[in-house]
């Protein structure tokens, strides 16, 4: 299936690759059109690899709204998520915008263009929290992984932007080659409800998932009940002093 070969746009337009591009059902005139959106962003290639599969067509994801893939902006590697058809939204302009003020607090990967259907960000190059785990979880640099998320989300929560996914994680949560850990995935982002990242957050780091016991076995012995003490007065007054309390409780 060409795991490492990247193809021109040229190539998109025979099968399995058009379905991908019009997932889910190969509709030849919406490929024709999201080709030409893909030529205005600057694209000139896709990359098919990754851990997930689409048509039996490897993909970095696939979810309810889009399938993520490698792209080619000339030399530069970037992601490109791909709006399918069936999803309940009509553009991705809203996750740009999330995605865009999530930048803004240097959170996320960069957003670096947006079309009706497709989403062009930077490409991290990294695996998923849990994967990082199971591997580094003997390592010196969990604790320091661990609080660039909770500082991640306080920046957050400070910009008014509630993620809205971060209470079960473990495919929003990337860490790159150079341990530091990203945010992704702000398609259900939101600045009209109450944000609640570093609860959120904390949530499926130290309390209430598999996850947490993993990230146990890494830290100081911690207290669940102290950390949801401090959660909850973290909640009522979201100051920085209460945010220290937070990371505190959680041995960070």
């Amino acid at each position: 299936m060409g795991k490492t070969l990247a193809l021109s746009l040229e190539k998109l337009v025979e099968e399995p690759y058009a379905s991908i591009i019009s997932y889910p059902e190969h509709n030849k005139k919406e490929v024709s059109k999201r080709l030409r959106e893909l030529q205005r962003l600057g694209v000139t290639a896709l990359r098919f690899s990754g851990r997930k599969q689409v048509l039996n067509v490897p993909v970095l994801g696939k979810g309810c709204v889009g399938v993520v893939t490698i792209a080619y902006r000339k030399s530069e590697k970037v992601a490109l998520k791909i709006r399918r058809i069936d999803a309940d939204r009509a553009t991705m302009q809203h996750e740009a915008r999330m995605l865009e003020r999530a930048n803004l607090v240097q959170v996320g990967p960069r957003l670096l263009g947006v079309s009706k259907n497709f989403l062009l960000m930077q490409f991290v190059d990294g695996i998923l929290l849990p994967d990082w785990l199971e591997t580094r979880i003997a390592g010196t640099n969990v604790r320091k992984v661990l609080r660039e998320i909770l500082e991640q989300c306080w920046r957050l929560d400070k910009a008014g932007l509630d993620h809205g996914e971060l209470s079960h994680a473990p495919k929003h949560l990337i860490i790159d080659q150079e341990s530091s850990p990203v945010i992704v995935d702000f398609e259900t982002a939101s600045t009209d409800r109450r944000v609640s990242n570093v609860t959120s957050v904390c949530q499926f780091l130290f309390v209430g998932s598999e996850i947490a016991g993993r990230v146990a076995v890494s830290l100081d012995k911690i207290s669940k009940e102290a950390i949801i003490e401090v959660l909850r007065h973290y909640k009522v007054v979201r100051s920085r002093e209460a945010f220290d309390g937070v990371l505190d409780a959680c041995g960070l």
